[in-house]
């Protein structure tokens, strides 16, 4: 009477191990399968991190070449600035720092810069109005030179020998350069007020300089 109950516990016990023998193998491919698509998830993040480095230090690279021109061109523009100034502009020193919070585009602001300093007026010549005063700075470099070659005359005088015959000679020669030494002074003139020096001032500078050497010469002869 019990053998038939004892053969039904060994079928039902070795249906439950199948059971649990095909529950564990589902379990193991689902870890399997679950451990494979970490991986796979874990390989792809590391690529797009890896992708996101490479981005970011071309961008960086990008960004330093893009400062070195910005500040290459902004020194060249304060450069320029300066030069358009003229004496004012020697007291600028070095260009101003970066301003901070510009979300700007540099490069667009350097261009209007440029285009402001292209449009702004160029140093012109020096008024007709000036010429009194280039005028007189042809004759105090006139005067200047005279007086340097008559100190020079007296000097061979009071040494004698060879200086009474050189001196006369080098004082000459310092006096016939009496007109370009009253460029000196018209140059500053010219620069204090934003202008060049051209042909016009120039020739009056000379003209006058040369004026007052001939009077200088044939009055004190």
């Amino acid at each position: 009477m019990n053998q038939p109950v004892a053969s039904e516990t060994y079928a039902a016990q070795v249906r439950r191990l199948a059971d649990v023998s095909a529950r564990v193998h589902a379990q193991r491919e689902e870890a399997q399968s679950w451990h494979e698509r970490q991986c796979v998830a874990a390989d792809r993040a590391v690529a797009e991190a890896e992708e996101q480095v490479e981005q970011a230090e071309r961008e960086l690279a990008d960004a330093r070449e893009l400062q070195e021109r910005v500040d290459a061109e902004a020194a060249h523009l304060w450069q320029l600035l300066r030069e358009r100034l003229g004496s004012a502009g020697r007291r600028l020193t070095g260009a101003p720092a970066p301003t901070a919070g510009v979300d700007a585009d540099p490069v667009l602001l350097l261009g209007q810069v440029r285009e402001l300093l292209d449009r702004t007026r160029q140093p012109g010549e020096l008024p007709g109005s000036v010429n009194p005063l280039l005028a007189a700075c042809g004759v105090a470099g006139a005067v200047l030179a005279y007086a340097l070659g008559a100190a020079a005359r007296a000097a061979g005088v009071g040494y004698g020998g060879d200086l009474a015959v050189g001196m006369p000679v080098l004082a000459l020669v310092v006096t016939l350069f009496g007109p370009l030494v009253g460029l000196v002074p018209a140059k500053m003139l010219a620069d204090r007020r934003n202008a060049v020096l051209g042909p016009r001032p120039i020739t009056v500078v000379l003209a006058a300089g040369l004026a007052a050497t001939v009077l200088l010469l044939v009055l004190f002869r």
